[in-house]
């Protein structure tokens, strides 16, 4: 894991081939940042509870279509 030190207004790009994702630090609250995320639009931008459940529920819909034939 790379670990990076920001602080509000500062970014970090990752490159995905030639597409890049910008987060950047908007704003430092007590224990608690807000990041904006620029993406282009085929990129998936969830957090990571949002997508641990996207990946568990297209899980079940496999087991649920194999389980069918």
């Amino acid at each position: 894991m790379l670990v990076l030190s920001r602080k509000v207004g500062q970014q970090i790009v990752v490159a995905l081939g030639d597409q890049e994702v910008t987060i950047e630090v908007l704003k430092n609250r007590g224990n608690g940042v807000s990041l904006g995320v620029q993406a282009p639009a085929e990129v998936a931008v969830h957090r990571r509870e949002v997508w641990d459940s996207i990946v568990e529920h297209d899980a079940h819909s496999s087991e649920l279509l194999s389980a069918s034939y």
